[in-house]
C-alpha cells in the first residue's frame, strides 16, 4: 500500500534532484551535449560542502564554494572539448574520472565523510515551527531554490549571451558565421550546467544523506536524463515558452523520484532492486515518445479511412452509377 508519506518523501527528494535535472537539461537539450561530468560534479559539490562546513564555514558559504567548484569542473570539460577537440562525451568521461581522485583528496582519502556541524537543514528546522519534519524542509527549500533558478535562467536565456548559447546548441556553424564565439559559449554552458549539478549535490548531502560519499554520483546522468524525458513527454509542447519548459523538467524529476519511492514500498522489491527499477523507468520514458508517435499515426490512419469512406458514400448518394462504374473499372484494370 502506497502511503501519503511515501509520496511526500518522493516529492521532497524530487525537488532537490530537480536542480541536477535542470543542469542536465541545459547540456542535453540546449547545447546538445551528453555531459558525463555530472557523475563527478555531483559528489564534488557534496564533498566540498561537507568538508567546509565541518571546518567551520557557514552552510551558505560552503554552498557557494560548491557551486564554484562545479563550474570549474564544467570549465575543464569545456576546455578539453573546445581547445583540444576531444569529443564532448569523452571530455566528460575524462573529467569525471579525474574528479574521483579530486573528491577523495578533498575528503582526506576517505570514501565517506559525515556532516558533523550544523547545516542548512539545521538552520531551517530552527526557524520553522516546532515539529517540522525533514521532508517539509526539503520541499520548502527545494521549491524556493527551483523557482529562483528558473527565474534566473529565464532571464539569462533572454539576453544576448543566452541567445548565443541556444543558437550554438541549435547550429554551431550558423552561430559561428554570425560572429558567435562558439567555443567560449560551450564552455560557459558547461560551467552553468555543472554549477547546478554541484548545487544539487551540496543540498542532497545536507538535507538527505547527512554526509558526502565518493560514489554518490553513480547513475546521476541516467536520473537526470530520465527526469528530462519524463517532463518533456508529459508536459512540454512546441508552443511552450522557456520558463514553462524548465518547470516541466522540474515536474519530471518529481515524478521520477516519486515513482521510485512508491515502487520500493512493494514487499517483493528490495533496496538492491533500485537499479532494475531505474532501468525500467528510464526505458519506459525513452519508449514513450515512440509509442505516442505510433499511436498518433494509427489514429490519423483511422481518421483518413473514415473520411475516405464518408467521401465515397457522399459520391454514391449523388451519382451511384458513375461511382460504381469507376470502382468497377478500377477493379478491372487491377
Amino acid at each position: 500500500m502506497i502511503s501519503t508519506a511515501t509520496i511526500i518523501s518522493g516529492v521532497a527528494q524530487g525537488l532537490i534532484w530537480a536542480i541536477l535535472t535542470l543542469g542536465v537539461y541545459l547540456t542535453f537539450r540546449i547545447l546538445d551535449i551528453a555531459d558525463l561530468t555530472v557523475e563527478g560534479t555531483f559528489p564534488l559539490g557534496a564533498a566540498v560542502t561537507v568538508v567546509l562546513i565541518n571546518g567551520g564555514m557557514s552552510p551558505v558559504g560552503a554552498i557557494l564554494c560548491a557551486i564554484l567548484a562545479g563550474a570549474a569542473a564544467g570549465f575543464v570539460t569545456g576546455f578539453l572539448h573546445t581547445i583540444f577537440k576531444i569529443p564532448a562525451i569523452l571530455s566528460g568521461i575524462l573529467t569525471m574520472i579525474a574528479l574521483y581522485s579530486v573528491n577523495i583528496r578533498i575528503m582526506s582519502d576517505k570514501a565517506t565523510v559525515a556532516l558533523e556541524q550544523p547545516s542548512v537543514k539545521t538552520w531551517m528546522l530552527s526557524i520553522l515551527p516546532e515539529g517540522t519534519v525533514s521532508n517539509t524542509v526539503s520541499i520548502i527549500l527545494g521549491t524556493a531554490v527551483c523557482i529562483i533558478i528558473v527565474a534566473v535562467l529565464y532571464y539569462f536565456f533572454g539576453t544576448e549571451i543566452g541567445c548565443a548559447v541556444r543558437a550554438t546548441g541549435s547550429n554551431q556553424n550558423m552561430a559561428r558565421s554570425l560572429g558567435v564565439k562558439t567555443d567560449r559559449i560551450i564552455i560557459l554552458g558547461l560551467m552553468i550546467s555543472n554549477a547546478l549539478v554541484a548545487l544539487s549535490g551540496s543540498l542532497i548531502a545536507q538535507l538527505d544523506y547527512g554526509s558526502a560519499l565518493v560514489t554518490m554520483g553513480q547513475g546521476t546522468i541516467v536520473i537526470g536524463l530520465a527526469s528530462v524525458i519524463i517532463g518533456e513527454v508529459i508536459f512540454i509542447r512546441k508552443d511552450m515558452n522557456f520558463a514553462l519548459k524548465l518547470l516541466a523538467v522540474i515536474a519530471g524529476a518529481v515524478i521520477y523520484r516519486t515513482v521510485i519511492a512508491c515502487a520500493l514500498t512493494f514487499s517483493f522489491l528490495k533496496a538492491t532492486d533500485l537499479k532494475i527499477i531505474t532501468a525500467v523507468v528510464v526505458a519506459f520514458a525513452l519508449a514513450l515518445p515512440v509509442l505516442q508517435q505510433k499511436s498518433a499515426e494509427a489514429k490519423l490512419r483511422r481518421e483518413n479511412a473514415k473520411k475516405y469512406d464518408a467521401l465515397i458514400a457522399e459520391e454514391l448518394a449523388k451519382d451511384p452509377v458513375t461511382v460504381s462504374g469507376a470502382n468497377a473499372g478500377g477493379g478491372a484494370n487491377a
